[in-house]
This record gives C-alpha cells, sequence and structure tokens, in this order.
C-alpha cells in the first residue's frame, strides 16, 4: 500500500485528502506543519507527498525544495487555495517535477494529481530518505 504523506496547516484539509486517499487504498501520515513534514520524511519511508504551498508562518516551497534535496526523486503534489501555484511554473529546475493542484479540487483530481506526480518523478517506487 502506498505511504503518502500530508503536510498541510489546516486540519479539516489534510483530513478530507486523508479520506480520498485511505478509501483508495493509500496509507497516510499527516503533519500539520512544514517542521512536523520534514520530521515525519526523516523517520518514515512515503511514496508521495502532497504539501500546501501556504502552511502558516512557513512556505510550502521551501518544504518542497527541502524534500527535493533529500529525495530529488519523490513525487510531490503542491495544492493551494490561491492561485498562486502558477509561480510554481517558475522554480528552479529541481522543483520542475512538481504537480500543482488548485483548491478546492474533486476526489479523482487528487488521484490524478498523485498519478500525474508519480509519472513526473520517473514513477520510483520509494524515495530514498
Amino acid at each position: 500500500m502506498p505511504r503518502v504523506l500530508i503536510i498541510d496547516d489546516q486540519k479539516d484539509v489534510r483530513a478530507m485528502v486523508a479520506i480520498v486517499l485511505r478509501v483508495n487504498h493509500f496509507e497516510v501520515v499527516e503533519a500539520g506543519s512544514g517542521a512536523a513534514g520534514l520530521k515525519i520524511f526523516a523517520e518514515t519511508p512515503v511514496d508521495a507527498v502532497i504539501v500546501d504551498i501556504f502552511l502558516g508562518n512557513e512556505s510550502g516551497v521551501d518544504i518542497i525544495a527541502t524534500l527535493r534535496e533529500r529525495a530529488p526523486a519523490l513525487p510531490i503534489v503542491a495544492m493551494s487555495g490561491m492561485t498562486a501555484l502558477d509561480f510554481m511554473k517558475q522554480a528552479p529546475p529541481h522543483l520542475a517535477n512538481v504537480v500543482c493542484l488548485q483548491k478546492p479540487f474533486r476526489p479523482n483530481d487528487l488521484l490524478q494529481a498523485i498519478r500525474n506526480a508519480q509519472a513526473a518523478a520517473g514513477g520510483e517506487a520509494r524515495a530514498a530518505v
């Protein structure tokens, strides 16, 4: 069962994403902040990460950059309720394969974003920590 780490400071959003993933046979690990997400990532192997771009006082882009440094082939989905996902398209090359997902989204949009992130990352099963 693929394990997905959800990093979002909004508990209700994490819960909704987790329900969709669990119903679709994913194991889910949740983090309420970027720092907590990076700690979990360091301690637990994951197959993909979903990161909110705006994490309270933290930048989701910075969290994504750190994840990429630690695991260059990690499938990552960046989500945001703002139209700020456009700046991900202008991100540095090591962030180029991040799949963007605009909130609100439907369950099928979430699942497709994960599939797209896996394909963009080369379909590797597990990221090395």
